[in-house]
C-alpha cells in the first residue's frame, strides 16, 4: 500500500484564562479507508471540551526517510506527528507524518505540531515498510586524534 489514509482528531479544550479561551491539540488519528471526507465533523460538543474530525489526510513512507521511521516506530510510544494552524477560531492539520526528521523540521520552522499515539494498524504498516527499506549504516572504526601518538610507535 503506497498511502494510509487516515483522519485527524483535533480538540478544543476551555482555559480559565483571562488572556487566552481555548487551547488546541491533535489527540489521536484514525484509519479512514471508508471516509476520507475532508470536512470537519464534530464529535464532542460539550462546554469544556469539543472534539472535531479531520479527514482526508495520508501517510506516504519515503525511503529516504527509512531511518527516522525506524527511530519511531522501535520507540516506546510510536507516534503520528501533526503540525496544526489556526484557521479563525478552530485548529485545523494541515499534515501529518510519521517521522521524527520531518516532525523536527516542522517544528524548527514555527509551526505547531503534536505527537499522538500511532495506532496498530498504521504501525504495522510502518513496521513492513521499515523492514523491507531500511538498512542500518555499517558501524565505522574511528581513529583517535592523538598528535603524540606517531611518537609512541617509534620508540
Amino acid at each position: 500500500m503506497k498511502e494510509f489514509p487516515i483522519a485527524v482528531i483535533m480538540e478544543r479544550r476551555r482555559l480559565n484564562n483571562p488572556w487566552v479561551d481555548a487551547a488546541w491539540e491533535a489527540v489521536g488519528v484514525v484509519p479512514a479507508f471508508d471516509d476520507a471526507d475532508p470536512a470537519p465533523r464534530c464529535i464532542v460538543d460539550e462546554v469544556e471540551r469539543g472534539q472535531w474530525r479531520f479527514g482526508g489526510f495520508a501517510l506516504e513512507l519515503f525511503r529516504d526517510e527509512a531511518e527516522n521511521y525506524f527511530a519511531n516506530i522501535t520507540a516506546p510510544i510510536p507516534k503520528v506527528f501533526v503540525m496544526w494552524r489556526m484557521d479563525g477560531e478552530r485548529a485545523r492539520p494541515a499534515a501529518v507524518s510519521v517521522s521524527y526528521g520531518e516532525a523536527a523540521r516542522w517544528l524548527d520552522s514555527g509551526e505547531q505540531v503534536d505527537g499522538v499515539a500511532m495506532p496498530r494498524e498504521i504501525a504495522d504498516w510502518v513496521g513492513d515498510f521499515v523492514n523491507t527499506h531500511y538498512k542500518p549504516e555499517p558501524k565505522k572504526k574511528v581513529k583517535r586524534n592523538d598528535p603524540l601518538g606517531l611518537d609512541r610507535r617509534r620508540t
